[in-house]
């Protein structure tokens, strides 16, 4: 005698809840990688127009801007954003380059004739000098 069954049974029913469970945590994963890259980017990019900004200021003040960088910064730590505030406020008269959505914080310092750009999200460091060269150590 034969039984006929209509519906799943439980064994098949968490199989596929298992590969859907594996298949989006995948999704999430790379996901949170290509946020991390697009966070990074836009920083480079807000890093790019602040080295802009740094000719613009030595045309009217004969220096460079000098915003300086907290203690904390030695270490890799991002500062409280005050820098980031600072530097919005005297290069680009309060314009809104610096997002803090990007979750960078950026600080210049004046060094040997120049300048670096430096940032920090706090686990990860870039830098670009006033030659344009691109680092990730201070």
């Amino acid at each position: 005698m034969t039984t006929k069954s209509s519906g799943f049974s439980l064994v098949e029913l968490l199989v596929v809840v298992a590969i859907v469970g594996i298949i989006a945590s995948v999704g999430i994963v790379s996901y949170n990688g290509y946020v991390s890259g697009t966070k990074k980017t836009s920083t480079k990019n807000a890093m790019q127009q602040i080295s802009l900004g740094q000719s613009d200021y030595l045309s009217s003040y004969g220096e460079y801007y000098d915003s300086g960088c907290p203690p904390s910064w030695t270490k890799g730590n991002s500062g409280a954003g005050d820098s980031s505030d600072l530097i919005e406020q005297n290069l680009f008269a309060s314009g809104d380059i610096i997002t803090r959505e990007a979750g960078w914080d950026v600080c210049v310092e004046v060094a040997a004739g120049g300048y670096i750009i430096k940032a920090t999200n706090g686990t990860e460091k870039l830098t670009l000098d006033q030659n344009g060269t691109w680092g990730d150590d201070y």
